[in-house]
Parts: C-alpha cells; structure tokens; sequence
C-alpha cells in the first residue's frame, strides 16, 4: 500500500486524514480510501493570529498519531499537504502579513516529520467546491469502476452535485447543459478522457459560524444596541452576555461594527420565535440584485440546479440532528420548514432534555436550520420536485466526504485527464485463467463421466 496524508484546516477546527491505495495501481485508477483520519484539538489555525507558533504546535498531536498509522517505511515517500480554506481565506483579507505569518508557522511543523510535504497553501472558494465535487464523485465511483471481468469501465451514469456547508463558507458544485454566463463560475474537468462542465460558487461568510456571527449583528442594530437584545431564534430559557469583539472581529461584519467600544457588553435573550427567526435571517440574503438572466443570491448568477446531489458537512449535522434528536423525517422543503419552526418553539430547557452532549451548538439548531431552509428553497431554487433528490450524508462508504481527497488526488496527478488504456487489468488476465480452468475441468469431467458410463453399459452386455 502507498499512503497520502491532507490536513484540512477550516475555519472552526483542522482534521487530518489519512488515505491508502494499492502500490501497483495500474492506468492511475483504482479506489483511494480513508485509512485513518484525526480531530485537531481547539479551534482553526486562523484563530492563532495573534500567536501564530502556536498554529503549528496545535497539529502535533495528529501529526504524531500520523506517524503511528503509517508504517515507518512509507514515511518519506508520503505525501503531505495541508490546505485551508474560508478562515484563512478571511484572515488574509482582514491581514494578509498575519496569514503569511500563520501559514510559515504550520509549514515550519510540517517540515519537522519525516513525511515528504508538500506545501500549505489557502484554497480558493472554487477549488474548495470543485475538489468537494471531485471527491464524492470519485467514491461513488461515477467517474470510473472496474467491472466484474476487472476492466476499467466508465458507468453511463451521471455525476452528482455536491454542497458544502463550513465555518465561514459554503460552495455549490454541479455539472449542467446549460451556458454559465459569468465565466468565473465555470470550471472545464477531464478526468479519465471525459469532459465536463461544472458550475461551481463558494459564498464568503455564508458558513455556520459567520452566519451567526451576521445574525448577531443584525438583531443588534435593530434593537439599537441596546443593552438587553432578544433574540427570536435562541430558545426561550436561554439567554447569553457577549462581548461586541466576539461578533465584529470578522470582515464578514466589520461593515456593521457600530461606534461603541468593542469591551461593551450585550445581553441577548432568546424568545424561540421561528417566524420572526426566519424574517432577520432572510435578510442575510440580498434576493434583489441580478445583472444575469437568473440568480441564486447577491447577484451571483445559478443555472437550474438539475440530477442529485450530496450535502456534507454542516449540511449534514443539521439534518442528522433534525432526525435523529427531534425525530422529524425530511423528504421535502415543508419538512425542513416545519422542523426547523418546532426546534425554535422549543424551549432550552427540553433542548437540553433531548440532546446533553450537544449543549454548546444546542442553542443555535434553531438559526442554522432555518437558514439551510432559506439557503436551499429561496437560494439554490430546490423545490418539491428536486429536493428530495439531495442526500445528506458524512460519507460515502467509510470516507469522509470532502474537498481533501479530491485536492489530494489532484496534486500527485492520481486522476488521469486521458482514457485507461483498453487492455484488460492483471485482474483480467486471472479472471481468464481461472474461466479456463474451469471450462477444462468441467470437459475432462464430462468425458470422465462419458467414458465411465459407456464402460459400465459394456459391462452389462
């Protein structure tokens, strides 16, 4: 086996995964799948601005479990790279020198392990999205898959979109027919001799936390910052002071920073109100703006999203946490509309009651799901028809569902533009032996039988 190492560093946390393939894989096909995979303890690399050695010290513990499920002797001819995505995105926006600082800190780490690294760099929002796209896609073996006789085969299927849901972003990424009439959010693939044409859009400041962060904002500036605030989507018995720091620290919300000190202090109260939660988080969404001849929101142009698709990620959790702790199915819009308006009726109290273990992101379920209703049905256009053609799941098979695998993949050029070549794989050939050993065996078996029956007959006579 031959081993690949990706550290996705998000905006709220990093996790390292660790993937495997056959040594001898022939025409650079073959399933890669996840070997081992690690939780980074404490927050994403961006939060150690101010402290940027300690980016690279937080990776250690990972990176040393890394060195435990590698064997010792693929160690230098393993690939390593670390990526991050909308945190560091954002902090190279808000300080670019600090980001710099950050990412030589992590490169310095990697550098100290025997693993053959391979830089640290910030991914695009579009990279994220098209190698998130790229991943599921190859799982799901909609690329290419080797057939009962061992051949490389490309299934007459089509490919799935995928929709990622982080910390400080989301992406959308789906093939389509139609034109893509804003040529930044159009990517042409060849993978394995076919093309395709993906439309792909990351939204900067859409990811969980930033939207509560946004929402925050927004329902203290229409309370006038005052310095008890409700907040119509925390649960009624749950109420928290906040530093005005902890929500305009973010260029998502720096445009809104008020003229008060940041060390002031606001108390919001939660009044589980869904109607009235939907309404401020709708206006996180700007629905008015399009110079194309169709949007999904903020003037960013979305053909007809079209076949099925895959959310991950944050997308995931929201919906699991809808079924399995409020036991509410969702098949179409209404049920997510329907869910979210119960989580928000329902007080912290019996929050707590049903889900202990989930007490830090409990009081927010309320927010995120009414905002994946929004983002889905009145951002993306899924309606009745193709909604129930989303699947939301964390993996496919035992591999997580990410942008890591395909980035990976990407780099050590394990996805080949061009066609397997025709002739049949090492499998092949033994399929064949082994049918021709077979057919010979049944035939000497045959005649056996043949010669011993005619020989007993002339016995008889």
């Amino acid at each position: 086996l031959q081993y690949g190492i990706v550290l996705d560093a998000g905006s709220s946390h990093t996790a390292m995964f660790i993937y495997k393939w056959p040594a001898d894989k022939e025409n650079d096909t073959g399933v890669v799948s996840e070997h081992g995979m690690c939780d980074v303890e404490g927050p994403g690399i961006s939060s150690y601005s101010s402290n940027p050695p300690a980016a690279g010290t937080s990776l250690e513990h990972c990176l040393n479990q890394a060195l435990r499920d590698v064997p010792k002797e693929k160690h230098v001819g393993t690939p390593l790279y670390l990526g991050a995505t909308a945190g560091m995105r954002l902090l190279n926006i808000a300080d670019p020198q600090v980001s710099d600082a950050v990412l030589r800190a992590v490169a310095a780490t990697l550098k100290m392990y025997p693993f053959d690294f391979r830089g640290a760099k910030i991914l695009s929002g579009e990279e994220e999205g098209v190698f998130g796209w790229v991943t599921a896609n190859y799982l799901l073996e909609n690329f290419i898959k080797r057939g009962w006789l061992g051949e490389w085969i490309q299934p007459q299927k089509k490919t799935l979109g995928a929709m990622d849901f982080g910390g400080a972003s989301t992406q959308i990424t789906f093939e389509t027919r139609d034109m893509i009439e804003n040529p930044r959010n159009e990517v042409m693939l060849k993978l394995y001799g076919q093309a395709y044409k993906v439309y792909t859009h990351s939204f900067l400041c859409y990811g969980r936390d930033q939207v509560l962060k946004r929402l925050l904002s927004k329902l203290l500036q229409a309370e006038s910052y005052q310095e008890t605030v409700s907040h119509p989507c925390w649960p009624v018995g749950y109420n928290k002071s906040l530093l005005l720091s902890s929500i305009y620290d973010s260029p998502c919300t720096e445009k809104e920073r008020p003229s008060l000190a940041l060390n002031t202090t606001a108390t919001l109260v939660g009044t589980g109100n869904g109607n009235l939660c939907a309404l401020h988080v709708s206006k996180l969404f700007d629905f008015t703006s399009c110079s194309f001849s169709r949007c999904s929101f903020d003037g960013v142009f979305q053909p007809e999203v079209s076949g099925n698709f895959i959310a991950f990620s944050a997308f995931f959790y929201t919906v699991d946490f809808i079924q399995t702790v409020m036991g509410r199915p969702v098949h179409l819009p209404s049920d997510l509309k329907d869910a979210a308006d119960t989580i928000c009726a329902t007080s912290w109290s019996e929050l707590l009651r049903k889900a202990p273990k989930l007490e830090k992101r409990l009081p927010d379920y309320c927010a995120v799901s009414t905002f994946v209703y929004l983002l889905t049905i009145k951002g993306y256009s899924f309606n009745n028809h193709s909604f129930p053609n989303i699947a939301f799941q964390k993996k496919a098979g035992e591999t997580s569902i990410g942008w890591a695998l395909g980035y990976m993949l990407n780099l050590t050029n394990m996805i080949p533009a061009e066609k397997p070549s025709s002739h049949k794989s090492m499998l092949y050939n033994y399929w064949v032996i082994l049918i021709l050993l077979f057919v010979v065996t049944t035939l000497t078996s045959l005649v056996t039988a043949i010669c011993l029956l005619r020989h007993s007959k002339s016995s008889i006579i």
